[in-house]
């Protein structure tokens, strides 16, 4: 994926948070669109249909979260990552951020070469992801299609943010193997993203909830640890 190729669509109410953070993404040779606000977010994502978009929670018309919900129900956008850039840093802000679907949370202030480096990594996994051979794997009766980021039980497609299915994906890829955090957080969201360390538990949570507790354990949804 070249970076002139390669479209970021910016969110947030204060013009000065656009100014600098498009700034510093353009001079990396990418492409940016704004928008001010959730409403003018979707609209925006529909008519350009960037690669990544950042955006703030607390804005007018519509916050992120509601936008964040909207644009993972829009077909041609299923495949865009999300990442929200807010000064909301409670957990349970957090975790809200992942149940509307983000693939990733980043506080502020934060450095703009830092967040340059996010960005790059970011965007790293959504190029190794499309470089990747199409493969589809079946386990414990649910076919998981790496090429269209699909997965199906019982005749009946299950919508999975993009994290959450390459976190699913993984562990089905290696039944029975023992994950450990660092390697979990290496291949699914990359060794330069910095992310909370509540962030793997609440993508376990909610496949759980989604693909079933039972079916999920058999596939070794509780084969995962964390180091200490």
């Amino acid at each position: 994926m070249k970076k002139k190729n390669t479209k970021i669509l910016l969110v947030d109410d204060e013009p000065d948070i656009l100014e600098i953070v498009g700034y510093n993404l353009s001079q990396e040779g990418y492409q940016i669109v704004t928008a001010s606000n959730g409403r003018e977010a979707i609209a925006k994502a529909k008519k350009e249909l960037p690669d990544l978009i950042i955006m703030d929670v607390m804005m007018p018309e519509m916050d992120g979260m509601e936008a964040c919900e909207n644009i993972r129900n829009i077909p041609e956008l299923s495949e865009v990552i999300i990442t929200f850039l807010t000064a909301r840093s409670e957990d349970y802000s957090q975790v809200a951020g992942f149940d509307a679907g983000a693939d990733d949370y980043i506080t502020k202030p934060i450095k703009p070469k830092l967040l340059v480096s996010k960005v790059k990594a970011l965007l790293r996994r959504l190029k190794e992801a499309n470089e990747q051979d199409s493969e589809t794997l079946n386990v414990g009766g649910i076919e998981i299609n790496r090429e269209e980021y699909k997965i199906i039980k019982d005749s009946v497609e299950i919508a999975l943010p993009r994290k959450e299915f390459e976190l699913f994906y993984l562990l089905a890829s290696k039944p029975g193997k023992v994950f450990k955090r660092d390697e979990i957080l290496d291949k699914v969201w990359g060794n330069e993203v910095v992310v909370g360390g509540r962030t793997i538990d609440v993508h376990i949570r909610k496949l759980r909830e989604k693909i079933g507790d039972d079916l999920f354990k058999t596939i070794k949804g509780v084969g995962y640890k964390f180091e200490v």
